[in-house]
């Protein structure tokens, strides 16, 4: 690059024999004294080796000659100052290129380097040449950095040491060297051409947007050479980026790359892949003119929880959507994983039962901790924390804990940590990877929030959880496409201990995911799910082995449908444990479930097994609106005795208030009971009786009671002892027998024939 070529600028001061008028004997600024018929200076017209050129007397210590016309400094050009001098007579003095620094509107730059390396003559005559570079960046051979405020000077030379000598000076050359300061290629602009120092102390933030300026005015990339830069502000460079060198920031500093977000540029940024994610996710919610942060495929070694909002550190609530895709996380091993315990004294309160009072050493108990107890539900977790009111907040009220008792609390680590933000929504992750790597968790969600969206990603043998809700911000929520791998293949599936997701609020989609291995695929405490095509297996090599719930449904009246899922050595239970009063009052019962167009396998679990369990944590509890058909059941290596069962654990079901149940369309095979509502049946009666009894109970699901008939059609004849025909209509009785699941045809005289009945275990809406 050389300006005198591109842009026509002249650097070059004219020669001495056009007159001493525009040479100063001082800085050169306007007023100064000049060498125009001075007895110090003459002018020698043919000097030997000179032709033209300039005789000073040296009589004061440091004798200045200066160029009185304004020379042009430019961001990014470096001028060289050179000069050939010889001594004639007298004491032999020293000789150094010389400068005065002006900035707009004339105003001098103070506190930059304005003189060049000195030269000693050391004999007359002899010819010795002094020169000197001077530019806006630090750089190595620049002698004079003069930064940005600099934008003209006044060069030339000056003679220092003893007095009482005459020396000869060549007429002065200025020229652009910036060409030997760039690389083969110059597509780029460099921060120390505009003043960055990369001391690692110095704030640069100023030389870098004034060079990113620079760059995206021409369409350059901005080149970060080597150095370590300081930003003590926040910065936006809306050129691309190149990073020889790295940057530091404060926490609460921000560096936003337009043209070059992504992770990789990130990472270079900050010498580091897991601080420039931090930076990065920070620029993403804080407008960085994009939308999407692309990690580039990069895989990002992670040593300790990211705390996602503490890395935004000036929001605490987002709800513009934003996308982190494509890339991995990688969990190393060490202490910041280990999860945090601590066991405490609180008291419970029906009438308050999302909070916990009088809670003893709150201050070390942590937003998002597991609460387990006496009297708690699963997947229950300190939503937030009041110190000072000595309180927490729960995610979800607890079914039998009222008074006050002893709780643990389980702070897990995870890999990727939102709880530090009060509310967070439209957050999605796509295509990425999360290997915890049997020592963290996966992904924390905020206290409240809306659409969170996992997807097309894998969260690789987590710890104790995959997603883990701690309040409301799973509303909406989307899981698809995705693979949850546990940690635990080894274990017995009663000693697995980890959890694929749970979610607190409604309409969540779990859509064609896969799950291994984990305790629980889900829980599911709100309502309006849909659980769609997805395949979860949690089977073992123990023999007759127990098998716990994949999806537990904590709710009464759901909405929610499950279809098209392959179910695996796993149940689905459904249960009302989130209620601090479980016993049935005002609320709704257990309704609104759909179950329908699944596949149900197992292999070696005990014959009691069953894939659809219900359990009532209060008495009092019926099925309303429940419907299970068109599925599939089928036990690999034995059998088993029933798919359906009902947990008493706590209460049984009130079965003389089923309604709108219907279990109908269901394929069978090694199950030994099928079941079906409404149950269809042929019955035999071989020897004449005026009532005929009926057992359909065993068919009936959940151990229903013979409620009502839909209908009763004789197959052939209806014949008497002597196969007299019968034409009279027979009545029915219902909920006969000591477990109420008989019904009893009764006729007006002894009849025996075939008929066949539909026995249903409620009654129907």
């Amino acid at each position: 690059m050389n300006k005198a070529i591109t842009d026509g600028l002249v650097f070059m001061p004219p020669a001495f024999e056009n007159g001493l008028d525009v040479w100063s004997a001082g800085d050169g600024t306007p007023g100064s004294p000049t060498y125009d018929g001075s007895p110090n200076a003459a002018l020698v017209p043919a000097d030997q080796d000179f032709s033209g050129c300039l005789e000073l007397l040296k009589t004061t210590n440091t004798v200045k000659l200066r160029y009185t016309g304004d020379t042009t400094i430019l961001p990014g050009c470096y001028l060289r100052i050179r000069a050939r001098v010889k001594a004639m007579s007298g004491n032999l003095p020293t000789v150094r290129i010389a400068a005065w620094a002006g900035a707009a509107g004339g105003a001098h730059v103070t506190g930059v380097v304005e003189t060049g390396p000195s030269v000693q003559l050391l004999a007359y005559g002899k010819i010795e040449t002094v020169e000197a570079i001077v530019g806006t960046g630090t750089r190595t051979g620049v002698d004079m950095s003069w930064g940005t405020a600099a934008i003209f000077g006044h060069f030339g030379l000056d003679l220092t040491g003893p007095n009482g000598g005459v020396v000869r000076i060549d007429d002065i050359e200025i020229e652009d060297v910036t060409s030997a300061f760039l690389r083969d290629m110059m597509d780029w602009v460099d921060v120390r051409d505009y003043g960055a120092k990369g001391d690692g102390v110095t704030n640069d933030a100023t030389a870098f947007e004034a060079a990113d300026a620079a760059a995206a005015a021409t369409g350059r990339t901005l080149l970060v050479s080597a150095g370590t830069y300081y930003l003590n502000a926040d910065v936006t460079l809306e050129s691309k980026a190149r990073f020889e060198g790295t940057v530091t920031m404060p926490v609460n500093r921000r560096l936003s790359m337009t043209r070059s977000f992504d992770l990789p540029s990130y990472a270079a940024a900050f010498g580091d892949e897991e601080l420039g994610f931090k930076k990065a996710f920070q620029a993403l919610l804080n407008w960085a003119d994009h939308d999407s942060l692309d990690l580039g495929g990069r895989r990002i070694e992670v040593t300790a929880p990211i705390d996602m909002q503490a890395a935004v550190d000036n929001k605490t609530s987002f709800a513009t959507r934003r996308v982190i895709r494509n890339g991995q996380f990688n969990v190393i091993d060490g202490p910041a994983w280990t999860p945090t315990v601590v066991t405490s004294q609180a008291s419970y309160n029906t009438a308050n039962d999302l909070v916990l009072s009088n809670v003893v050493n709150i201050a070390n108990i942590k937003v998002g901790s597991l609460v387990t107890g006496t009297g708690v539900g699963r997947e229950v977790y300190v939503n937030a924390v009041n110190v000072g009111a000595a309180t927490l907040t729960l995610s979800q009220p607890l079914y039998g804990a009222a008074g006050t008792q002893t709780y643990t609390f389980t702070r897990f680590k995870y890999v990727l940590d939102f709880s530090g933000f009060a509310s967070l929504s439209k957050m999605t992750l796509d295509d990425v990877e999360l290997q915890c790597n049997g020592y963290a968790s996966g992904i924390m969600l905020a206290p409240s929030g809306m659409i969170f969206h996992l997807r097309d990603s894998h969260i690789t043998r987590p710890k104790n959880r995959g997603i883990t809700s701690i309040g409301t911000g799973c509303q909406g929520m989307m899981i698809d496409r995705c693979n949850f791998q546990s940690d635990e293949s080894g274990l017995r599936s009663q000693d697995r201990i980890s959890i694929a997701f749970n979610a607190n609020a409604n309409d969540v989609k779990i859509r064609d995911n896969r799950a291994i291995h984990f305790r629980h695929f889900g829980l599911l405490g709100g309502n309006g799910n849909l659980i769609v095509g997805n395949h979860w297996f949690q089977g073992d090599d123990e023999v007759s082995g127990l098998r716990l719930a994949g999806l537990i449904i904590a709710g009464t009246d759901v909405k929610t449908t499950i279809t098209g899922n392959y179910i695996d050595n796993s149940s689905i239970e459904w249960t009302n444990e989130y209620e601090s009063d479980p016993s049935f009052g005002n609320q709704y019962s257990f309704g609104g479930l759909t179950i329908t167009g699944n596949t149900f396998t197992a292999s070696d679990v005990a014959p009691w097994f069953a894939w659809i369990v219900v359990k009532p944590y209060g008495a009092g509890h019926f099925l309303q609106g429940f419907n299970v058909s068109g599925n599939v059941f089928k036990p690999i290596s034995g059998a088993i005795d029933r798919i359906d069962k009902v947990d008493t654990t706590f209460a049984t079901l009130q079965y003389n208030r089923m309604r709108n149940v219907t279990v109908e369309a269901n394929s069978f095979t090694a199950v030994t009971q099928p079941v079906a509502n409404p149950v269809y049946m042929q019955h035999d009666q071989s020897s004449a009786a005026t009532v005929w009894t009926i057992n359909p109970g065993p068919y009936l699901p959940f151990g229903g009671w013979a409620r009502n008939v839909e209908s009763i059609v004789a197959e052939g004849k209806i014949t008497g002892p002597s196969n007299e025909y019968r034409t009279d209509m027979p009545y029915v009785e219902v909920e006969q027998g000591a477990s109420k699941q008989n019904v009893t045809v009764n006729w007006a005289s002894a009849s025996k024939g075939r008929i066949q009945i539909r026995v249903r275990m409620d009654n129907p809406d």
